[in-house]
């Protein structure tokens, strides 16, 4: 049975986002699938393409093993997403506001990420959101 493009895009946050657990995220690729992150400057922290499960593994832990800027976290009640299907039935947007609780004023992030998969796995995802907040 296929997943649909709510259960991969929920997987995927979920290993990532919430969890952080590049096991768990990389496992959400194709073997051969590809994360781009393509505003990301040259040098930043956040990496800019990844390609291979296992590059995307690998790369993603040490990402997650670098200390945290804040103490912010994501606060899903206030935090929302909207899935777009397109006429290629393989490619899906997430339209996505995130909400970071914190001391004092939360902080809104707004992003959009584009999805091809094979196979009910993600075989290509291309993440646009503003540099600043990962590097």
């Amino acid at each position: 049975m296929s997943r649909t493009p709510q259960e991969i895009f929920e997987g995927y946050l979920y290993a990532g986002a919430m969890t952080r657990n590049a096991d768990a995220l990389a496992e959400n690729f194709t073997a051969d699938g590809v994360f781009e992150a393509p505003l990301m400057p040259a040098g930043a922290t956040f990496p800019k393409r990844l390609v291979g499960r296992e590059e995307i593994r690998s790369a993603m832990a040490a990402y997650y093993e670098q200390q945290v800027k804040d103490d912010r976290s994501p606060s899903l009640e206030k935090s929302g997403y909207v899935l777009h299907t397109t006429s290629d039935p393989d490619v899906f947007i997430a339209e996505i506001d995130t909400v970071f609780d914190g001391d004092g004023d939360d902080v809104a992030v707004s992003l959009v990420q584009i999805f091809r998969i094979r196979d009910g796995k993600i075989a290509r995802l291309r993440d646009y959101f503003a540099p600043e907040v990962m590097s």
